[in-house]
C-alpha cells in the first residue's frame, strides 16, 4: 500500500503568515490526509480479510481434530478386533500365519501377508479393509492439520504486517493533523454544523418517504426488499469509526453495512471485497434505498439512503454518517449490489 505520505514541515517559518497561506498549508495537509485515509481502508479491508480467513483455518483446525480423534479410536477398535482375529487363527494352526508371522517386521507386512494369504476370508479382508481405512485417514487428518497450521502462520503473519501498516498510517496521520490542528478546531466545528444539517435532513425524508414500489427496474434486478435498514442505520449517527470494529461500540465501513443487516435478519459477508458479491449489481441511475455502494477500488462500503446520499463509517477519527455521492465518492464510485 502507498501508505508513505511525504509530511509538510511541522514547525513554520518564524515570521507571521498570512491567513490565506495558512488555509493553503491546511488544504494541501488535509489532501494528504484524504489519500492516507483513501489507501488506508483497503489496508483495513486487507486486515479483515485475513481475519476471516483465519477463523475458517481455526474451525476447520477445530472439525479436523475432532475427526482425527474419532478415526483413533475407530483404528484402536480395529485394532483390537484385527489382534483377537491373529489369536484366533494362531490357535487354529494356521500354517500361512506362522510362517507371515515370523517374516513380518513391522504390522504393515503382517497386514500385506495376510491379504495376499490363499485363505484369507472375508471377514479377515473385511478386518484389514478398516485397519488399512482409518490408518489413512488418520494420517491424511494429520497432514491436513499441519497444513492448516502452517497456513495459520501465514495469515496471522499478513495480518500482523496489516496491523502494523494500519497504526504506522494512524500516527502518520495523527502527526498531519497535530500540523494544523487549529485550522481543524474550526474545520471540525462548522462540519458538525453541516452534518447535523445533512443528517437531520436525511431523518426527516426517509420518515416522510412512502412504501417503495415493487416493480423491478428497467434492467431488472429485482426491487431493493430492505429500504428498511436505513432507518436502522441512522440509530447509529455519531458512532465512531474504529478499524475492525462491526459493533455498536465502533464500526469500520463493511463491519458497519454487516451488522446493520443482520439487525433485519440478513447475513452478508464481513470484508468489502466479498460484499460486493452478494446480491445483484444495480446501475447508479436505479439506486435504491439500502443498496450497498462502493468505492475507492473496493476499499468503502456504505448504504444508500436516496436523494444521491449514503451513510457510511468514513475513516479513523471520524463517526457514522452521511455523505453526498458528488466529488470524492462520485470519482471514486466502483458501483452498487442490491441485497435479495
Amino acid at each position: 500500500m502507498l501508505l508513505a505520505l511525504a509530511v509538510l514541515p511541522l514547525a513554520g517559518p518564524a515570521v507571521p503568515q498570512s491567513i490565506e497561506s495558512k488555509e493553503t498549508e491546511a488544504q494541501a495537509v488535509m489532501a494528504q490526509i484524504q489519500e492516507l485515509d483513501s489507501n488506508l481502508e483497503l489496508v483495513v479491508d486487507a486486515y479483515n480479510n485475513a481475519q476471516v480467513e483465519l477463523d475458517a483455518i481455526k474451525a476447520e483446525q477445530k472439525v479436523n481434530a475432532k475427526r482425527l480423534d474419532v478415526a483413533k479410536s475407530n483404528l484402536g477398535a480395529a485394532h483390537s478386533t484385527l489382534e483377537a482375529r491373529l489369536v484366533e487363527l494362531y490357535k487354529n494352526g494356521s500354517p500361512d500365519l506362522v510362517e507371515i508371522l515370523l517374516g513380518s517386521s513391522s504390522l504393515d507386512e503382517i497386514l500385506d501377508g495376510i491379504d495376499t494369504a490363499s485363505r484369507v476370508s472375508e471377514q479377515d479382508a473385511q478386518i484389514l479393509n478398516e485397519v488399512r481405512k482409518f490408518r489413512a485417514e488418520i494420517k491424511a487428518r494429520e497432514t491436513e492439520l499441519a497444513n492448516a497450521r502452517t497456513k495459520q502462520e501465514e495469515v496471522v503473519a499478513a495480518r500482523a504486517a496489516h496491523q502494523a501498516e494500519i497504526e504506522s498510517a494512524l500516527a502518520q496521520r495523527q502527526q498531519l493533523l497535530s500540523s494544523i490542528k487549529d485550522q481543524i478546531a474550526e474545520l471540525e466545528a462548522a462540519e458538525r454544523e453541516r452534518q447535523a444539517r445533512i443528517d437531520a435532513a436525511a431523518r426527516a425524508r426517509v420518515n416522510a418517504a412512502p412504501a417503495p414500489a415493487t416493480t423491478d427496474s428497467p434492467t431488472g434486478a429485482p426491487s431493493s426488499q430492505y429500504g428498511g435498514v436505513v432507518g436502522i442505520a441512522m440509530q447509529y449517527l455519531g458512532t465512531p469509526y474504529v478499524w475492525g470494529g462491526s459493533s455498536p461500540s465502533g464500526f469500520d465501513c463493511s463491519g458497519f453495512t454487516m451488522y446493520v443487516f443482520s439487525r433485519v435478519g440478513v447475513s452478508i459477508p464481513r470484508t468489502v471485497s466479498t460484499q460486493y458479491g452478494v446480491g445483484v449489481a444495480v446501475s447508479r441511475s436505479e439506486l435504491q434505498p439500502g443498496d450497498l455502494v462502493f468505492f475507492n477500488g473496493l476499499g468503502h462500503v456504505g448504504i444508500y439512503v436516496g436523494g444521491n446520499q449514503f451513510i457510511h463509517s468514513p475513516h479513523t477519527g471520524d463517526v457514522v454518517k452521511i455523505s453526498a455521492m458528488t466529488g470524492y465518492y462520485d470519482s471514486g464510485y466502483v458501483g452498487a449490489r442490491r441485497i435479495l
